[in-house]
């Protein structure tokens, strides 16, 4: 008998959003973290291109006086800048340009896009769907690629791509909740629609994150990546949690791309009954 060829793990594959190309579909946030060395540790661990950063002031420098961007290589990293923390769509816009604006002066690729988190209250820190679709609208308009953060409403989503959102992010439940992907038949409908007449379209699970088996799920339902901080950043072991997120992601895309086998109501023998034959001892 020949030995078998040797199976090849199949390649990791880029996330392509607009203009941007990253090597990984995880995205990772920058928030916290104990410490910015945590941060850098665990930021490695996870195998991310991307990050995302909050640029309001108050956000990007801490008690201390010390600069978030001071500690990201941005030669390794692309920044994604983000709206965290604006409830309305003028206010989102403000900061979208602001954060263009530090970009510049960094040279980082990242400046032509935006992460938009359009909040509705400081309780559930759900979207406000109005001001979402408003602020998509008018940044798309200034000449911004928009990763547009949303609930996981797939009417909402679709308006969103209407309005020439570069990828729509829904949550799996609600801003560091830790709950995971509460309502998968949504998110399943949204990347139908989305992808429907356009299969390259990026849909990234956005929200909620707590264990690596929320990733996988998420990738395992057909996202195109993932995006999280709380679930790493509060882990009692960051980086480990990290390293666990990464391998997380590479198995749902693995395991969609192979196509999982039709769940059944009865058993399936493993092995076939016709043929087989039957040894009594004795005889």
């Amino acid at each position: 008998m020949s030995n078998p060829t040797p199976s090849t793990e199949p390649a990791a594959a880029a996330l392509k959003i607009g203009s941007h190309t990253l090597a990984s579909p995880l995205i990772v946030g920058t928030g916290k973290y104990a410490n910015y060395e945590q941060m850098q540790q665990a930021l490695d661990a996870s195998g991310c291109s991307a990050v995302t950063v909050a640029v309001r002031r108050e956000r990007l420098i801490d008690a201390d006086g010390k600069s978030l961007l001071d500690y990201l290589d941005t030669s390794r990293y692309t920044v994604l800048p983000n709206t965290a923390g604006c409830f309305t769509a003028d206010d989102a816009v403000r900061v979208a340009r602001l954060g263009r604006e530090i970009l510049d002066q960094l040279d980082n690729p990242g400046k032509s896009w935006v992460k938009l988190e359009v909040l509705n209250d400081k309780k559930t820190l759900l979207p406000d769907p109005v001001g979402t679709l408003e602020a998509t609208k008018t940044l798309v308009a200034d000449g911004f690629e928009v990763l547009c953060y949303t609930s996981d409403d797939p009417v909402m989503a679709m308006k969103l791509k209407e309005a020439g959102a570069a990828s729509v992010m829904p949550a799996g439940s609600p801003i560091g909740s830790g709950q995971g992907v509460l309502n998968p038949n949504a998110i399943a409908i949204i990347l139908e629609s989305l992808k429907d007449g356009d299969p390259d379209y990026p849909v990234i699970l956005d929200a909620g994150v707590g264990a690596a088996s929320d990733v996988t799920q998420a990738m395992e339902l057909g996202a195109d990546g993932v995006l999280l901080n709380t679930g790493i950043a509060h882990a009692k072991d960051p980086v480990a949690m990290a390293h666990a997120m990464r391998h997380a992601l590479e198995a749902g895309r693995l395991g969609h791309g192979a196509g999982r086998i039709p769940k059944k109501l009865y058993a399936t023998a493993s092995s076939p009954w016709d043929g087989v034959i039957s040894y009594i001892p004795g005889e």
